[in-house]
This record gives C-alpha cells, sequence and structure tokens, in this order.
C-alpha cells in the first residue's frame, strides 16, 4: 500500500509575460514544498496566457527554459512537480501543442502528455478556437511517482470526456492531475460537479489547479482551485481571485477501503458497453 502523499494544486494569473509568469510559478512551487508537498501541480499555461500571437511568440520546446527551470527546482527540493501545462513548439509541426510534463524528483521528465480535447466553443458570447493554434495529442499517458502511485495526466476540457478518465483509471491510476484555465462562466455552473464526477466514477483523487482573473481583455478564469478525493469530497479549495497554494494529505489505505467495500471498478462489464 503506498504511504500518504502531499499534494498541492498551485492557482494563478499567468498573462503574457514568461518570464514574469516563470518566477511567480518557482515562488509558489517553493512556498508548496515548504507546507510539506511531495507533489505539486501547476495549472495549464502557467507560462504564458494571451492571444494566439502571445501563444507563438512564447512557444518553446520541452527542453527549453520553462521545464529546465522546474526540472532544477524538482531536483533541489527533491520533489515530484507536474508542470500543468505550457504552449509547446513541437518539431515539424506547423501548430502548437498544449503539454502537460510532469518532472521527477531527480528533475528528469518522467512523461508529457498532449491536450487531446480541443476547446473549440462558444461560452458568454465569447468564442474559443483552440485548434486555431493548438494540433491535438493522440496518447492517453498515465505515469508513476516517486512512491510508486500511478498518476494519470489530463488538462482543462478533457474533464467533459469521461471515457479518457476511465481508461486512465482502468491503467491503474490512483491520482489523476486537472490543470486548467476554466472560464469563470464554465466554472461557476460545471467545474466542482465535474471534478467530483470524475473522482467518485474512477475512485481516484483528483488534484485540479486553476487560472483565476482576467487574460488577455475580458477572458476570465474561474480560480477555485481544488482537490478531490475518492469519495467525492473536495479536501482543498481556492478562492475565485488571487494566487494560492491548496493542499492535502492524499490517502491510499482509505482510497483502497472505498474500492473493497464499494468495488464500482471492479464491478464493471466492458462486454456490455458496445454500440
Amino acid at each position: 500500500m503506498p504511504q500518504p502523499l502531499i499534494a498541492a494544486a498551485i492557482q494563478m494569473n499567468s498573462q503574457a509575460d514568461k518570464a514574469h509568469n516563470n518566477e511567480r510559478a518557482h515562488a509558489l512551487v517553493r512556498e508548496a514544498a515548504a507546507e510539506g508537498a511531495q507533489l505539486v501541480v501547476l495549472p495549464e499555461k502557467f507560462n504564458v496566457m494571451g492571444n494566439t500571437k502571445d501563444y507563438f511568440e512564447n512557444a518553446e520546446p520541452l527542453d527549453g527554459p520553462t521545464i529546465v527551470g522546474l526540472a532544477r527546482i524538482a531536483e533541489e527540493l527533491k520533489i515530484d512537480i507536474v508542470a500543468g501545462s505550457i504552449v509547446e513548439k513541437v518539431p515539424g509541426q506547423e501548430k502548437l501543442a498544449n503539454t502537460s510534463v510532469h518532472i521527477g524528483p531527480d528533475g528528469s521528465v518522467k512523461a508529457t502528455y498532449r491536450k487531446i480535447h480541443m476547446f473549440d466553443v462558444e461560452v458568454a458570447g465569447q468564442s474559443y478556437r483552440e485548434s486555431d493554434h493548438e494540433d491535438p495529442g493522440n496518447e492517453v499517458v498515465n505515469t508513476e511517482l516517486a512512491g510508486g502511485q500511478n498518476l494519470g495526466l489530463t488538462v482543462c476540457y478533457d474533464i467533459r470526456f469521461p471515457e479518457l478518465y476511465r481508461i486512465l483509471a482502468t491503467r491503474g491510476a490512483l491520482i489523476e492531475t486537472v490543470p486548467a484555465a476554466f472560464t469563470y462562466t464554465t466554472g461557476e455552473a460545471h467545474w466542482e460537479l465535474l471534478l467530483r464526477a470524475r473522482a467518485v466514477e474512477n475512485q481516484l483523487f483528483v488534484i485540479a489547479p486553476n487560472q483565476f482573473g482576467y487574460h488577455d481583455g475580458d477572458r476570465r478564469s474561474y480560480g477555485n482551485s481544488m482537490i478531490v478525493d475518492p469519495w467525492g469530497t473536495v479536501l482543498a479549495r481556492a478562492g475565485d481571485e488571487g494566487d494560492a497554494v491548496v493542499a492535502a494529505e492524499l490517502d491510499f489505505a482509505a482510497q483502497s477501503a472505498i474500492r473493497d467495500k464499494l468495488p464500482s471498478l471492479a464491478n464493471r462489464v466492458p462486454g456490455a458497453y458496445s454500440w
């Protein structure tokens, strides 16, 4: 049985100034580690939030300064870091990728996940067209933390697609990360609902750091970063404004007891689900 783990979700208000965003991210990661966090998760596009021009100007490869800087901190502090997501410049690809990166306590990149579901929607009269500047990924990614816990990587809009979370869970995930820049309108309506649903139906911990406040003019993120347990209980939650570190202990023995007593994952009947 894995030992309990202290996890932290970082809430930020990132803008187009990548250097400032990275400096703030580093400070918040250090703050979380000082509070005992062994796993720290940053929000979506923590190193740059802006418009299409900002993304192309600030995109970088995985061996660029953003991930290299966090790798140094992970090694120094001996913690796992999930670099929520960065705007990745992919070699040989015209469009960018929205990429989540797991860095281990030795400073090495353990896994990368490129966001599968593109946020092409209209919300409160505003149009969002992620596919105009980003290509979707096509790989479901589980990784392993230093303590041996299986971790599933997702990003923001993915939360509306339960198939992804079920696959991660059936591949052994005990924790799933949901770094986000969830809009204020959809956040008020669905953020907590979706996070708790994914946690309950897959009986796992969900760590969901969100952006907050305004970006690029009038686009507003919801904040309310949170950590949810396998029973659907919100263990920690930030407000809708302000940088924040929210942390909680993940009790894997309690998770195992839930799965033993209410074995909904074990009781699945995959052969009956074809259509």
